[in-house]
């Protein structure tokens, strides 16, 4: 007679009883406090209250901090505004926020949050003696479903990403891009246990120890999460992006993702124009004796990361070269 087959267990704790945080609180003392720690937790912090510890408050209104935390704008739609933040992140109003702070004031991110997360996790070593990860959690929306959820935008001692690649599933077929955000999924449950409204900032799941790292491993932090510029499809808004490929402004490119393939090219360039470019060493070379043609292709080609080269003596034809994205 067999047993009881295996079962899989993730307990998610977030208690009452954490104190207003003020500027200079040690945070780590706070969970200490609050929790009977284990080795292998993973200990997940709200990043309002890690701004607020950092002495991230600021008075005035959302509109007023936006500018100072944004590199550029993606989208905006009305009063929202999707913004890419110095941290790499892309959130709405570059996550500053105007909840659970005295009227007029609002709380930035954290300058750091992997920086934030290694030293909480640092002073719970100390403190405790346990081997923890941490994680610094925040709200985001997602561009293809409604909601929002949490994620990590800060985190030490835990591997963030699991990578799949390499292995097989059950019926031998290889995985090859399948890599789980757990930092994210942790973050994710985290918030089902301490919510928005009640006060609980702190929460510890336990259950994954085996993302854990040893003490004296920090891990790649929340930043390995981040997609670079260059790799990203959604780098602008549908009506942004067309915007800023009409305007073809250089400094606005790298929203554009690295340069496309010469057949990627060539494929926008028949659906513009209706003829088939060739390929010629390495340029893309095109019929244009219409200007409006040629208008065509300089934007098109803006947007996919080449440039134009008007072929000296024959004024109907232009060849696009690649560009080197701008940095």
């Amino acid at each position: 007679m067999t047993g009881p087959a295996p079962v899989a267990r993730l307990t998610v704790l977030a208690p009452d009883g954490a104190p207003e945080i003020t500027a200079g609180d040690d945070l780590a003392a706070m969970v200490a406090d609050l929790f009977d720690l284990e080795d292998g937790d993973v200990v997940a912090v709200t990043s309002k209250v890690v701004s607020k510890a950092e002495g991230r408050v600021r008075a005035g209104d959302r509109e007023g901090a936006l500018a100072g935390e944004t590199v550029r704008v993606v989208a905006r739609r009305g009063p929202t505004a999707i913004v890419r933040t110095h941290h790499g992140l892309t959130l709405a109003a570059a996550g500053v926020d105007a909840s659970n702070v005295a009227t007029g004031h609002v709380v930035l991110l954290p300058a750091d949050p992997d920086a934030s997360a290694r030293m909480i996790r640092r002073r719970l070593t100390e403190l405790t003696d346990r081997v923890v990860a941490v994680l610094v959690t925040d709200t985001a929306g997602r561009p293809w479903r409604e909601g929002q959820t949490d994620i990590a935008i800060g985190a030490a001692g835990l591997r963030v990403l699991e990578s799949y690649d390499g292995r097989t599933d059950p019926h031998g077929n290889p995985l090859t891009v399948t890599a789980p955000a757990v930092a994210d999924q942790l973050a994710g449950a985290a918030e089902l246990a301490k919510g928005k409204l009640a006060g609980r900032p702190f929460a510890v799941l336990r259950g994954r120890a085996d993302l854990v790292l040893p003490v004296d491993e920090d891990g790649p932090g929340a930043t390995a999460l981040l997609r670079p510029e260059h790799a990203d499809m959604f780098g602008y808004g549908a009506r942004e992006a067309v915007v800023r490929a009409l305007a073809g402004d250089p400094d606005a490119q790298a929203g554009f993702g690295a340069p496309a393939q010469a057949d990627e090219v060539v494929a926008a360039l028949v659906e513009l124009t209706g003829t088939r470019p060739l390929v010629d060493e390495g340029d893309v070379v095109v019929e244009a004796p219409d200007p409006r043609v040629a208008w065509l292709v300089g934007v098109a080609a803006y947007a996919h990361g080449w440039e134009v080269v008007a072929t000296a003596g024959e004024e109907s034809t232009v060849r696009l070269r690649c560009l080197r994205l701008r940095t």
